[in-house]
């Protein structure tokens, strides 16, 4: 990729690996180092061109697609700075896609104070790859299998297969209190809002968008509860809002949880969610073949089980 910071226009040729996705992210992704702002304001004034016509942020490109670029300088002062190297266990790759199994505390993408997440991360230890995005995402807080796609194509297969309900997604949770044996489908719906420090959060309202979870006991453990979770649909903090509500509270969550039993845990050695995507089913898109991805859960939430397990047995 060239060094945006040289003044001259570009002329960019849309290819399929590029093809369908909307031309504000392509500029930002393109641009790197230029202020947000500046993108959509050389787009709003019509200086970027696409087949020598003016177009708005959400334009879709199209494979065959010339879009000008005009000069762009960064200052010193607003050249980014290098994302940090990552060590992120890949648990499965092929030529379309990729799974990685994300530690709590590492945000998938960059954004609301974050300077650069998983896909930032990726894509500059792999500076080779002409297309790299998230197939869908993780709370930061949150563990486990996450999938990113490669070709565009197989991100647009993905999302109709999650669209459908063709993936199976099942995570590990720890919750306060006895679950009841057998599964329990709850079905609840939910309404995203913005606290007044500017925090999101979620709560149940009638209002809402419909959501579903399928929840079966794993293993008792004592006060608490290991259950697997299958999700239907994929309303943010789905799992842990249909829990609190339940009154069942995920262990160690910092939003919807048992804030004091969360600061005794901690000093016992648990200072996170216990909140793991474990397991991935699904049809890969390019080869038909049924993928079946697991991850174990991470030594911090095994040293805990292992914990209660000794606490038991006293």
């Amino acid at each position: 990729m060239k060094d945006l910071s040289k003044v001259s226009v570009r002329q960019v040729d849309i290819g399929s690996e590029t093809a369908g996705q909307r031309v504000d992210n392509f500029l930002l992704r393109e641009c790197k180092g230029v202020p947000k702002s500046h993108i959509y304001r050389i787009l709003r004034s019509g200086e970027v061109r696409i087949n020598s016509g003016r177009v708005d942020a959400t334009y879709k490109l199209q494979e065959g697609d010339r879009v000008r670029i005009p000069p762009l300088r960064l200052g010193a002062k607003a050249a980014p700075s290098k994302p940090p190297k990552i060590d992120l266990p890949l648990l499965y790759e092929d030529e379309g896609l990729i799974a990685a199994n994300k530690p709590a505390g590492l945000a998938v993408h960059g954004g609301s104070g974050i300077s650069y997440g998983v896909i930032e991360q990726l894509r500059a230890a792999r500076p080779e790859a002409k297309f790299l995005e998230l197939v869908h995402r993780l709370d930061r807080d949150t563990s486990g299998l996450l999938l990113l796609a490669k070709k565009r194509s197989v991100l647009t297969a993905m999302h109709e297969l999650i669209r459908t309900g063709q993936m199976d997604k099942r995570y590990l949770v720890l919750v306060q209190g006895k679950w009841p044996s057998g599964k329990q489908h709850v079905k609840l719906k939910l309404q995203r809002y913005v606290t007044g420090a500017g925090e999101r959060r979620v709560s149940v309202d009638d209002e809402g968008r419909e959501s579903h979870t399928v929840f079966e006991l794993e293993r008792a453990c004592g006060a608490y509860s290991l259950l697997q979770a299958q999700l239907k649909t994929g309303r943010t903090h789905q799992i842990r809002v249909h829990l609190a509500h339940l009154g069942f509270p995920i262990v160690g969550d910092d939003k919807y949880g048992d804030f004091d039993l969360n600061k005794r845990l901690a000093r016992q050695g648990l200072k996170r969610m216990f909140l793991h995507a474990w397991k991935l089913a699904f049809v890969h898109p390019q080869s038909g073949d049924k993928l079946r991805l697991e991850a174990p859960l991470p030594p911090e939430l095994e040293h805990f089980m292992q914990s209660l397990k000794n606490d038991d047995k006293n």
